[in-house]
């Protein structure tokens, strides 16, 4: 066994049975290229490389040979790599990611000109219909050159592929993360909530006191940017919005952040298709904010009054709703949870026991099921748009 495929698989099943091409040019971003080939063996995939004479020079095949337990290609021979590889035939990729792509090469696959490895198998993907990624990194001098604008949206436009980055930073064009382009290679491969539109609210919002204190909840906004994350990679249109969270959010998900509940409801103008909200926000609010900070050298009664229901304010603005509801048991939650779509009209409620929660892992009631399920934040979320994917229909 080579030691990559006792990786495979071991972040998740997105990429099982799916052969990625990687196509490797001559961009000091290459050296990314063998912790790109490992998390996508980790999401399951088998990988193949082929590399330009100038990608070579940054980064050497025995690398990423070791990175994707395959020999890597690096000039056509009589075995023909290009067709046997992303040809017509019975075991062609399913995927041509080209990581990173440099001006030359895009300029070169816009006109349908093949004289490097990676260019001659781009030609044969297009002619086989297969689905292709770029991953453009240069200077920025380079990507502003107008004709090579002008030859990514041709890319873009008449091959049907799916452009990746770059971020401009430091004078540079500078190639997008592994982990972004391992989730934008699952988004093109996974189309199940294509075209859905899908809001998660998360994170917990606060009240404010005084000018220092803050009245709030205990959540960590991680269920809500799994569910962002699950929902991006299977292909819906998502924006996260979210309140103070101690998790990061990736950069290439959409998102705005609100800070009180107010905030949320005047946001929530713009809300439309699904939304899920398994959001921390107040349900009190101060009776009076103070306008200073209150003294400590005092007693200080605190009077609390109850905010508007989030649900309440959304419930008609948006076509299907989901629901959370957190309570200290899990009979608790599961009784919560069924009156948030008897009486709140939810299409499906989340109910949370307080007691089952855990930084990695949940235990959480599906209304639609009638039971509770067990797992990981990140296998709950996908069971969770398992359901909202059926209700969709």
């Amino acid at each position: 066994m080579h030691p990559s495929d006792e990786l495979r698989g071991s972040k998740g099943d997105d990429l099982s049975g799916k052969k990625i091409v990687l196509g490797v040019t001559g961009s000091i971003a290459a050296v990314e290229t063998v912790k790109l080939v490992r998390e996508l063996i980790r999401e399951g995939a088998e990988v193949h490389c082929v590399m330009s004479d100038w990608g070579q020079k940054i980064v050497h095949p025995n690398s990423l040979e070791f990175a994707s337990g395959n020999e890597v290609i690096t000039e056509l021979t009589g075995q023909v790599e290009h067709v046997s590889h992303c040809g017509n035939v019975p075991d062609k990729a399913d995927l041509f990611l080209i990581a990173p792509a440099t001006a030359n090469t895009i300029s070169k696959i816009a006109k349908g000109i093949d004289d490097t490895p990676v260019t001659t198998f781009a030609t044969t993907c297009v002619g086989s219909d297969i689905p292709m990624m770029v991953v453009p990194a240069m200077h920025q001098t380079m990507y502003d050159h107008p004709i090579v604008m002008e030859n990514l949206e041709q890319l873009k436009e008449k091959l049907d592929v799916t452009v990746v980055g770059p971020k401009i930073e430091e004078g540079a064009a500078k190639s997008a993360g592994k982990g972004q382009i391992v989730d934008e290679v699952i988004r093109r491969l996974h189309d199940d909530l294509e075209g859905e539109n899908i809001t998660v609210v998360t994170g917990r919002s606060f009240e404010p006191i005084d000018s220092m204190r803050i009245v709030t909840n205990r959540a960590s906004g991680k269920s809500g940017i799994e569910l962002a994350k699950r929902a991006y990679r299977r292909g819906a249109e998502v924006e996260l919005w979210h309140g103070e969270v101690k998790e990061e959010i990736p950069d290439w998900i959409p998102d705005r952040s609100f800070e009180t509940l107010d905030d949320l409801i005047e946001m929530s103008s713009d809300l439309e298709g699904t939304v899920l909200v398994p959001a921390a926000l107040s349900d009190f609010t101060p009776e009076k904010e103070e306008e200073q900070k209150i003294s400590s050298s005092e007693d200080f009664t605190l009077k609390l009054e109850p905010t508007p229901k989030f649900i309440d304010e959304i419930r008609d603005k948006v076509d299907l709703l989901v629901a959370y509801k957190a309570e200290d048991t899990r009979e608790g939650a599961r009784k919560e949870a069924d009156k948030m779509v008897e009486e709140k009209r939810a299409e499906m409620a989340v109910g949370n026991s307080l007691k089952d929660v855990t930084r990695e892992k949940n235990s959480v009631y599906l209304t639609s099921r009638g039971d509770w399920i067990e797992g990981t934040k990140r296998e709950i979320a996908e069971a969770i748009l398992d359901e909202v994917e059926v209700k969709l229909g």
